[in-house]
């Protein structure tokens, strides 16, 4: 019987700490990047990840594109190396290099064994082209031919066309319009230049968030974080974005497109990270369209009618209010009824707000699945970065669990009230006629 109890509570114990948040360190550095750090010495390996303010909603009037061309090019060449330097010295260390580029931020990825044999090139490398990227012009001209032959596909895309479509009309002048790819006038008119005084602007100490998971202690991150982005001019923090105008109206727009199916979007702005609402928004949209098959907008939808293979909702938080879309995939001659029925089930949502059924089975979905969303050193550095760069609390992953248990029917109803709109929704379809 002692054996047994004892065990329990040792399995309990395991069970706590699974969910538990990674114990984040953070600092700030000289020129005014700041730092935030986890320990993990389970494997001989770095993951670093650098954040910069410099997304596409950073593009110039006339370079829509221009983020994530800089963000593609950073490894084309720095200093004297070239792009063919660089991927042989990668290669010969052993590490990874990623970037990408969206709305609100450009991130900079390194992948590297910890052996200071390997370690310290690989953090040379990766600090030389951050600070020196040198934009070769016949790389440029190589990925602005890859730009528009992405472009070219997108428009042959009908899903791609109503996303595109959906936040140009969304967001009219704001500059989360544009398609952080670009558009084919303004890809084709950037310059060297542009890419040079882009990466001046925004590259620097004090648009910067650096994160470091991994075989490290906190003196060898410490130094680590000095050495990649230490030396980086402090130089200024980007503006802070305009806010995004609500929808006051209904509106919609149609877009033929030669297929048997047709694509539907539909939202409105919803919220921005920090959000006070964010965890009723959360699990209640779990509940009306993130669960799955299991949710409402599946279960009526998909289960009874038969309208589409996959339905779904979602908030997308940004820095400043960035879209709650629903969406699916219909055939033609079902689009009006789909998107009647879509409509009817958002607002019953908003106007009943779920079942206490429905909202323990989401707690119960949505807890268990957090521990995969720490389940490896790349992963809690995605979280890392989003925390810093959003300037989240550092508890913000060990009260996940307790926020989202801590929610209620009626505060997912208020929430849903106040924030979710029925009446005045964008909706884009985009398909054949009927």
């Amino acid at each position: 019987m002692f054996v047994r109890a004892m065990l329990s509570i040792v399995l309990l114990l395991v069970s706590v700490a699974s969910i538990a948040g990674p114990k984040i360190q953070h600092w700030t550095l000289g020129n005014g990047a700041r730092v935030y750090f986890v320990p993990a010495k389970e494997l001989p390996m770095l993951q670093i990840r650098v954040t910069f303010d410099a997304g596409s909603s950073r593009d110039p009037a006339g370079r829509a594109g221009l983020a994530r061309l800089t963000g593609a090019m950073l490894n084309e060449g720095a200093g004297d190396l070239s792009a063919n330097d660089i991927a042989l010295r990668l290669e010969s260390l052993g590490a990874e290099l990623g970037a990408g580029v969206d709305r609100d931020m450009a991130a900079i990825n390194l992948r590297s064994l910890s052996d200071s044999e390997l370690l310290d090139p690989a953090l040379d490398l990766f600090a030389k082209i951050l600070a020196a990227p040198s934009f070769p012009a016949a790389s440029l001209e190589r990925h602005r031919a890859q730009a528009l032959v992405a472009l070219q596909k997108e428009a042959q895309s009908p899903g791609a066309v109503a996303e595109k479509t959906f936040y140009r009309e969304l967001y009219g002048d704001h500059l989360y319009a544009h398609n952080p790819l670009g558009a084919e006038g303004s890809i084709k008119d950037i310059t060297r230049d542009d890419l040079l005084q882009f990466h001046r602007r925004y590259f620097v100490g004090a648009n910067a968030w650096i994160v470091i998971v991994g075989d490290a202690s906190k003196r060898q991150a410490r130094k680590i974080a000095e050495r990649i982005v230490g030396k980086l001019p402090a130089g200024e923090p980007a503006a802070p974005l305009p806010a995004v105008n609500p929808l006051y109206a209904k509106k919609s727009k149609q877009i033929d497109f030669p297929a048997t199916q047709t694509h539907i979007i539909m939202g409105q702005p919803g919220l921005r990270r920090g959000d006070p609402d964010y965890f009723p928004l959360y699990v209640g949209n779990y509940i009306l369209g993130g669960g799955g098959l299991i949710s409402r907008l599946s279960v009526e939808v998909r289960e009874k009618k038969g309208y589409s293979y996959s339905v779904y909702s979602y908030f997308y938080p940004l820095r400043q209010a960035g879209p709650m879309i629903a969406g699916l995939q219909t055939k033609n001659t079902q689009r009006d009824d789909a998107l009647k029925l879509v409509n009817k089930v958002i607002s019953d949502f908003v106007a009943q707000g779920p079942t206490q059924a429905e909202l323990e089975a989401a707690k119960k979905h949505i807890t268990g699945s957090f521990p995969l969303r720490l389940d490896s050193n790349g992963k809690i550095a995605e979280n890392l970065a989003v925390i810093g760069f959003y300037g989240l609390p550092l508890t913000y992953l060990d009260e996940f669990i307790p926020n989202v248990e801590a929610v209620t029917v009626e505060q997912i109803r208020k929430a849903f009230r106040q924030r979710v709109h029925p009446d005045n929704m964008l909706t884009v379809t985009v398909g054949g006629g009927r």
